[in-house]
């Protein structure tokens, strides 16, 4: 089941689908690659929030807006794209933020110099919690990460989320043919926010990772090894 693990999908929730309208015309393309599987990670800010909980109500709320609509694809699961902050394991009811069923959590790095405390955080929030974090989007990270500083983040004990975008420049693509030659565990996603400059694209990813036998079913198979039973 070819599944997308990074999308803003939810109608008026973050920086993603502005409307219902738009979350519908995104979900017919995604559904016109052969997408049958989404996992819905609007961005979660704990600066921003005033709670988790009241994240979720929100969150809630677009979900049953979006389906009320009757979409074209309707195996959405919720989740979020946590962004990592300092003590953010220590925040009530963080685990919340899991992926819906799994003890699976997308967490984002911040877009600035390299801290140990960032990998320490990864490392708190699976261990308070007993979840498998998965690093979103690891590949972006180039612009603020020395080469040591990447090697500390992928040693964490995580899950790689890898975008569509990645295999569209050298050096970028040159880190997932590393993580897929080491055989790290990976998924891949379209990290979608609209239908222009951040449309779906994860038949990018599927047309590209063709010539790696079995590294797509490993990553579309990956969130039902981690259901929770």
């Amino acid at each position: 089941m070819l599944t997308d693990y990074h999308c803003h999908i939810l109608p008026g929730l973050d920086d993603g689908a502005e409307s219902v309208e738009m979350s519908l015309e995104m979900l017919e393309v995604m559904k016109s690659y052969g997408v049958e599987r989404i996992v819905a990670t609007s961005h979660f800010y704990a600066h921003r929030e005033r709670s988790v909980e009241r994240f979720l109500e929100k969150r809630q709320q677009a979900y049953e807006k979006l389906m009320a609509a009757d979409p074209p694809i309707k195996n959405i699961i919720l989740g979020a794209e946590v962004a990592i902050e300092k003590d953010l394991s220590e925040i009530k009811n963080i685990e919340k933020l899991a992926i819906q069923g799994t003890d699976l959590i997308l967490l984002e790095f911040p877009y600035k110099e390299f801290s140990n405390w960032m990998v320490e955080e990864i490392e708190n929030v699976a261990a308070t919690f007993g979840l498998t974090p998965i690093v979103a989007h690891v590949h972006r990270y180039f612009p603020f990460y020395t080469k040591s500083d990447y090697e500390k983040v992928l040693q964490a004990d995580a899950v790689f989320q890898i975008n569509a975008e990645a295999f569209g420049t050298f050096k970028e693509s040159g880190l997932v043919k590393k993580l897929i030659k080491n055989e790290f565990s990976l998924v891949f996603g379209s990290d979608a926010h609209n239908v222009s400059d951040r449309k779906p694209n994860l038949n990018i990813a599927v047309k590209k990772l063709a010539k790696y036998e079995g590294i797509l079913d490993k990553s579309n198979s990956l969130i039902d090894r981690h259901f929770i039973k």
